[in-house]
This record gives structure tokens, C-alpha cells and sequence, in this order.
């Protein structure tokens, strides 16, 4: 069984665009640390955005876990660039689990990540999961790729929205 992982990338981004659902059909279950939780849930409603409260409702009715990652987990990970706190928290849980996928979007992270031998997936390779998979259509892909290349809020460049456009 593989374990999956999310930073607060991949989460906030699929939450802005309303399709956190997407996890669950993919996934059946996901874990985010508690920082991840912080820096996405508590930190986006005490700044009033409206994404933080939707992931909020959305982890409370699936019920998943939020973990809070032990001394022993961090210990094993040391990075070899500055990551921020979650992005460190994700990983360092993930090598702690038998197998694993890690959701990360930021691309030192992601570097970092499968240096360590983890499987890495980001927002971009949810959406074709869900296409290969056929949870999405094409169109609702292509539209999902469309705003996101569009939406000054979630940092993915509109090249690569395109490039992965133009591979499926």
C-alpha cells in the first residue's frame, strides 16, 4: 500500500481550484503534518482565505490524519537546501513510512525529496493522475491547466501548464 503525503502546495492549489475531492479518488487516504496543517488551514483562516476553510471542511468529513511528526522522524532527515518548516516536515515523515508518494510543488523540495529516494508527484501530476485514470475528462483538464496558468495565486508557470497540456 502506498502512503501518501501532501505539502501545502498541492493542497492549497487544489482547493483554490475546488477539487480536493480529486485526493480521495486518487488516493482513498492522505496525510499532512501538523505544520502543513498550520501553514495551510490555521495560518490561510486567520488571513481570511477562503481556501483554508474549504481544506478544513474538507480533511474534517474525510476524517483523515493530520500527523504530528516525532523528534525520531525529524532526526532522519537533514536537508542540503533551505526548505521551510512543512515542506521539511513532509519529507521527513514520508522516509519514515514503507513506501510512499510525496505531493510537493516547490521544485528545491521536490529535488530534495527524490534525492532521498521518494516518489514525487505535484499539483500538475495529480491532474494527469486523474486524467490517466479517468476521474477527468480532457476538457476538465485542460480548463483545471487553463486557470491554473491564469491565477496569480497558485505559483505554477503557464509554460509548464502548457507543456503538459500539449504531452496528453
Amino acid at each position: 500500500m502506498t502512503h501518501v503525503v501532501c505539502n501545502s502546495g498541492p493542497l492549497m492549489a487544489l482547493g483554490k481550484l475546488n477539487r480536493l475531492p480529486l485526493l480521495q479518488q486518487l488516493y482513498h487516504e492522505v496525510h499532512i503534518t501538523t505544520e502543513v496543517y498550520r501553514e495551510t488551514v490555521e495560518a490561510g483562516i486567520s488571513k481570511g482565505f477562503p481556501d483554508a476553510l474549504v481544506i478544513k471542511l474538507f480533511w474534517e468529513r474525510q476524517d483523515w490524519p493530520v500527523i504530528t511528526v516525532t523528534p525520531e522522524q525529524w532526526a532522519v532527515f537533514v536537508p542540503n537546501v533551505i526548505l521551510d518548516p512543512g515542506e521539511v516536515e513532509t519529507i521527513a515523515y514520508a522516509l519514515s513510512l514503507p513506501s510512499s508518494l510525496v505531493l510537493l510543488d516547490d521544485e528545491q523540495a521536490r529535488q530534495e525529496a527524490r534525492r532521498q529516494g521518494l516518489t514525487v508527484h505535484g499539483t500538475l501530476g495529480v491532474l494527469v493522475e486523474a486524467y490517466r485514470r479517468e476521474v477527468l475528462t480532457y476538457p476538465e483538464v485542460e480548463r483545471l491547466l487553463m486557470e491554473i496558468a491564469v491565477r496569480p495565486d497558485i505559483w505554477i508557470s503557464a509554460r509548464l501548464c502548457q507543456q503538459i497540456l500539449s504531452q496528453l
